[in-house]
């Protein structure tokens, strides 16, 4: 009971809040469109700072239960590796800040979360002693990195990001056994309220690294390791969609570091499909991805990739079939 009653309250505080800022940033954190944007009017961004205050706010009203099982010590762990990600976000919504400091506190961050957390289970290095330990502590950052920057890449669309996060960390909640995250749940879905679409504000940056380095977190959090590795296909949404647009791109021989509109969600979205049935697309296979894993322990995991890679396969056939030359595999 206690845990719905504070969802409620993170609902609530997030939908007031996230309406307040649309007033704030309407002058000062103004995203006005251009070749590359998705909308034509221009909209306020920074409203994750919004489900942010509501999550962190609520969690710490969760320390005065006894029956909710967070503590004060892992909440402030928790603080230490967002609240980098969220500040060079907000900066980087004010202001313009470089790829290069961007990417020195999300390496910040990362080393803060294998600090407090450690790193991602890798048994196959243990033989390996201290270059194991090394590798695997290497290879955790670039996970989360990664996944941060996945994350602020996939944050395109209005409701995409909040809608899949929310399946995201509904189920690692559950299947991790990690109540916490619930009450981000629901500051997302208070957030969702003005993000839809049309979206009446975006999450911004400070919204969508803080949340792909909340999903590293619940993840280096699993209780065992066959629970991490299962559950780390539930990222596979977002992460396949990036991995695969950089791989074509690559093969394409293009310029990987410039800004571009190549994912496969802007180019449905350039073919005719609205935003709200991209994001209900890239939601609805969150969601069975989710079910895969809970219901299958053994292949879920497996199925889900295999699931990702079909997904994947039909929208570039989908799309060949408009016969555009600059978005077909063959361009």
């Amino acid at each position: 009971m206690v845990i719905l009653i504070l969802s409620l309250i993170s609902f609530a505080v997030s939908w007031r809040l996230v309406a307040m800022m649309r007033h704030w940033f309407r002058a000062q954190l103004l995203d006005v469109p251009n070749d590359r944007s998705s909308h034509r009017t221009p909209t306020p961004r920074g409203g994750g700072l919004g489900f942010m205050l509501a999550f962190i706010l609520t969690s710490l009203a969760a320390l005065a239960r006894s029956d909710f099982p967070v503590t004060l010590p892992g909440l402030l762990q928790i603080g230490a590796v967002l609240l980098p990600l969220a500040l060079i976000g907000f900066l980087d919504d004010w202001y313009t800040i470089s790829a290069r400091s961007r990417y020195g506190v999300h390496l910040l961050a990362a080393v803060l979360a294998i600090y407090s957390f450690g790193p991602f289970p890798q048994p196959w290095l243990t033989p390996w002693g201290l270059l194991g330990q090394t590798l695997a502590i290497g290879l955790t950052i670039l996970g989360m990195t990664a996944l941060v920057n996945f994350t602020n890449f996939m944050d395109g669309l209005d409701g995409l990001v909040a809608s899949v996060s929310a399946v995201q960390f509904a189920f690692l909640a559950l299947y991790l056994n990690q109540p916490v995250w619930w009450l981000l749940v629901a500051a997302l879905v208070g957030f969702l309220r003005w993000n839809w679409s049309p979206a009446a504000i975006f999450m911004g940056d400070v919204g969508s690294t803080v949340l792909g380095g909340a999903c590293a977190i619940a993840l280096l959090q699993a209780p065992s390791l066959d629970l991490a590795w299962r559950a780390l296909a539930i990222t596979l949404p977002i992460t396949a969609d990036a991995i695969y647009t950089l791989c074509r791109r690559l093969w394409r021989r293009e310029n990987i570091f410039q800004a571009h509109r190549f994912h496969l969600y802007q180019r449905l979205k350039q073919r005719g499909w609205s935003h709200g049935q991209v994001a209900a697309t890239y939601g609805g296979l969150t969601g069975a991805i989710a079910l895969l894993i809970y219901s299958l322990p053994g292949w879920g995991s497996l199925l889900s990739l295999g699931l990702s890679f079909a997904a994947i396969a039909l929208g570039e056939w989908h799309l060949s079939q408009q016969q555009d030359p600059r978005t077909s595999l063959q361009g």
